[in-house]
Order: C-alpha cells, then structure tokens, then sequence
C-alpha cells in the first residue's frame, strides 16, 4: 500500500510541488503534506470524509514530529492521522485539535 503511495515522490527538490495521492481508511481519505522543517520534514496533512450530498468535511492537521526523510514522514502521517481517525472519528471535524 505505502510503496504505491510513495513511487514518485522526488520529482523535484520543492517538498510540496505535487500533492500526495490520498489514502483510504474506514471511509476517510488521508492526504500527507510534508511541510519542509531545516532539512527534516513535519508531519502534516489533510483528513478529509465525503458525505451525502457531494460535500466533503476536512480537517488539516499539524504535528511537532519531525524525520530525516520525507517517505520516513508520509508514513509517520499516515500511521498518525489513522490514530487520530481511530480515537476521535468524525469529532475530528467539530473541532480543531
């Protein structure tokens, strides 16, 4: 699953030039953004939910975590953002965290 998501990732030295193709889990989508920290990358990203009616609910989330390496920090995202998904649910979206 992670090797589809990170295949292309450095086509070009700008951290945030292309967007990361989202991952699906439990019916949220989960899109890393690493954000550029003094030569490591924090994790960062967007937790979005489509629902009824064509809407979709978002939530952008930044962490104090950072690595060395920006395939290092999509997979931290995703194992963060899917906790967070775990323990909150759809609370996500009522407030910010």
């Amino acid at each position: 699953m992670l090797k589809k998501l990170i295949d292309g990732l450095f086509r070009s030295g700008n951290v945030n030039d292309e967007e990361i193709p989202a991952t699906e889990y439990r019916g949220y989508l989960i899109t890393p953004d690493p954000q550029d920290a003094g030569g490591q990358y924090r994790v960062s990203g967007w937790i979005r939910k489509p629902v009824e009616g064509g809407e979709t609910l978002e939530h952008r989330f930044e962490r104090s975590d950072t690595v060395g390496s920006r395939e290092a920090c999509v997979e931290l995202t995703l194992e963060k953002a899917q906790r967070f998904i775990d323990d909150l649910g759809d609370e996500i979206f009522a407030s910010h965290h």
